[in-house]
Order: C-alpha cells, then structure tokens, then sequence
C-alpha cells in the first residue's frame, strides 16, 4: 500500500460489497464507544479519509499480542489486517520477506512520513548492542528509525507498556518500555498479557477516521477501554457484595460461580475491558472460566508483583 485509499475504496478494490461495508461501520461505531446515530458520521469519515498504514514492530516478548490480534472477532482479524488497520509490515505476518519486507517498509516510511502509526510488541532490551536484532540491526535501533518518522507509536502488551515479564529481575538484558525509548512521540499504552484486540482496532481506526488520538488517562492508556475495573462488570459481582466467596479451587463456591476474590482475584484493582469484550471472539474471559484475574495489564505485573510468580 503506497497509494492513499479510503475505507470504502478499499472495499470496493477487494470486491468487498456495500452492506459488508455498512457492517464494518457499525463495528467501528461501537468500538470507538459512539452512540447507534454516530453511525452516518463514522460512515462519511470511512468515505473521506486515508486509511493510516501500521508498521509492526517485534521487541523482547513471546508474539503472544499478535496471536491474540488473529483471534479478532469485531471486525475479524482478516479484514481488520487488509482493509482496516493496515498492518502494511509485521516480521511474523507480512506476505513479503527479507529485503523486500525491509524495502516495503521504507517505502511506507517516506510515502507517509508523519502520518503513519509503530506498533511497538515487546520491551526495548538496551544491555546487549546484538540483542533482539532483524536482519543484524538491534531492536533498539529499528524501534528508534521507524518512529523518528511516524505520528505517534502504540506501546502494544504489558512488555511494551511497563516492561513485563522481561523486565523481571535479575533482568539481564536491562529490558525496559516503549516509552523510556521513544521519548519524543505520543506513546499510547494498551497494556494486557495479552491485551484485548478489538482495543488496538479502536485506537488505530479513531486516529484514522478522526484525525486524533483517543483522550488517555494518567498511566497513558486509552480511557474509553481502561476507565473501569474488571470487578465494575464482573458477572461475579453480586457474590462479592453478598460475601459469598469461593475459598478453596473445586469446592462449593467455584462450582457455584462465587467470587473468587479469596482466591486472589485483582479484578478490584484492575482496570481494563475484559469482562465486558472478552476473549477468542467474545467467548470467555479468565474469571468466567473459573480463573482469578491475576492483573497482567497492571504496571507491577511480573517486575515487582509477587503474585505473578517470579523474583
């Protein structure tokens, strides 16, 4: 993609009908936390704008973020990828490889210098100059050239957004975030082992349709997906106000669906959209299947939490 397309031009080069484009405008008008009659203005914007490119960057992490982004549902992760997000370059997905992977994505870079969005997977390991290298050039090094260039980077993953699991100490490789890196550019955080997908859609497609970035809230992560605890819509609420609680994996309570805050549950102090968009295409999400929220999109997962099992 080096020409500057709309949505709707999109659909119609891949043959894509109009109801299916009215469809992917009500998903977007519901992502972006719009009301049912925002749904003409999301459509006229769809008509209008250039669909922003993303450059996808792998850092110090397991790819677990991208899985979870092919595990799309609203819209699916195909169509999202080929006429939404426009994930233009990404070391595990992209059609190409090698050098014309790498010439693509310099392509993007100049043909839309300012404009274009970095996702930025995994933490920026700084203690080896070797370490997480592409092609003999260090991770650090790639993340700094890609986003020199860029309007804003997308810290993707609690890696990314607070360092994670690589951040662990005795933590070798002096893994830290996105934003102890990248220092000169808006970085929005979207924190989750992994994060929920249909967040990133939402982020990208805002600043596509909209021109802006969505309103962020003191750590950085967009406010519309971060505003409340997992416990504020937890469907296991109700026992937790009336103290039923399970105490024990497998007894009465676990089988009853009862609160699992004895259990270390951190949905109370929490804050993101699991129980309300859930998981693999909305089916589940770790409480409803019987496992307390350990907190992996909090900014002392895995570095200094203990209950994250690491020291």
């Amino acid at each position: 993609m080096t020409a500057k397309q709309t949505l709707e031009e999109l659909f119609q080069i891949n043959s894509l009908s109009r109801r299916q484009f009215i469809k992917v405008c009500c998903a977007l008008t519901g992502i972006l936390g719009l009301p049912p009659t925002a749904l003409p203005q999301v459509m006229a914007k769809a008509q209008r704008q250039t669909v922003i490119p993303v450059i996808w960057l792998q850092g110090q992490g397991c790819s677990g973020c991208s899985m979870a982004f092919l595990s799309s549902n609203a819209p699916p992760a195909a169509e999202a990828i080929l006429n939404m997000v426009r994930v233009e370059y990404h070391e595990l997905l992209s059609s190409a490889a090698g050098q014309e992977a790498e010439q693509h994505r310099s392509q993007l870079m100049q043909d839309f210098s300012g404009k274009y969005l970095v996702v930025a997977e995994g933490a920026v390991p700084v203690a080896e100059a070797g370490c997480c290298s592409v092609g003999g050039v260090p991770y650090i090094e790639t993340l700094k050239k890609v986003a020199k260039q860029a309007a804003a980077v997308l810290a993707v993953g609690t890696c990314a957004a607070w360092g994670g699991i690589p951040a662990v100490r005795p933590n070798p490789t002096l893994a830290v975030p996105v934003d102890q890196v990248i220092t000169d550019k808006p970085v929005i955080k979207i924190p989750g082992c992994p994060p929920i997908p249909e967040v990133l859609t939402g982020v990208v497609m805002q600043y596509t349709l909209f021109g802006r970035l969505p309103a962020t809230d003191w750590q950085g992560r967009p406010a519309q997906f971060y505003s409340q605890t997992i416990h504020s819509t937890c469907e296991r609420k109700p026992h937790f106000e009336a103290q039923r609680f399970a105490e024990q994996y497998g007894d009465r309570g676990t089988t009853a669906g009862w609160c699992l805050y004895k259990l270390g549950c951190r949905g109370p102090s929490t804050y993101n959209s699991c129980a309300n968009k859930r998981w693999y295409q909305g089916l589940s999400f770790p409480i409803q299947a019987g496992a307390p929220c350990i907190g992996c999109s909090n900014s002392d997962f895995g570095v200094d939490d203990p209950s994250a099992g690491f020291s």
